[in-house]
């Protein structure tokens, strides 16, 4: 499937090819806040964070979901550093 991710190492919007899928997607429950990760996806070297409060999913690339312990407190903060 088409799906349009932010790619902050390029500064822009990039439409890649994705299947998420039970083996390569990490998906939380709900928290209610915004800034919450939904779910985190492993693509092609790099990693894909969508947030509940997100527009677009945010590729990172060089990262995986094993490197973070599939954990979505270290998807957050790692979010956080790339964004700033």
């Amino acid at each position: 499937m088409a799906l349009t991710v932010y790619n902050p190492q390029k500064g822009r919007l990039e439409t890649i090819s994705v299947e998420l899928t039970a083996e390569n997607t990490t998906r939380f429950d709900p928290c209610g806040k915004p800034d919450d990760i939904a779910m985190i996806t492993d693509f092609d070297g790099s990693l894909l964070i969508t947030g509940h409060g997100r527009d677009y999913p945010i590729r990172i690339y060089d990262v995986s979901r094993s490197q973070i312990s599939y954990d979505r407190i270290q998807a957050k903060e790692l979010l956080r550093q790339t964004l700033r």
